[in-house]
């Protein structure tokens, strides 16, 4: 089911960099394997693509081990211990 939901996340982050990225430029965002680019457009595609796969990869984890728990009753992972807000 991980692998699954890593996957899910990727994909979904991928699109949101992409219209995210649109905002910022009318080109796709540059890599890192360009030969010339703009250092200020790298660092702020790497930005944001760091940005949204860590954001998208949390809530999709989080959401994978709710539904864990909601069909098996135990919380995946090592202890289950729940963040006190």
């Amino acid at each position: 089911m991980g692998l699954i939901a890593g996957l899910v996340a990727g994909l979904l982050a991928r699109k949101i960099v992409d219209r995210g990225w649109s905002a910022f430029d009318d080109q796709a965002p540059p890599s890192p394997e360009e030969e010339q680019i703009s250092m200020k457009k790298l660092v702020l595609a790497l930005l944001l693509e760091g940005a949204v796969f860590t954001l998208v990869r949390g809530l999709v984890d989080h959401g994978s081990r709710v539904a864990f728990r909601r069909y098996t009753g135990a919380w995946p992972g090592e202890s289950g211990k729940k963040d006190e807000d």
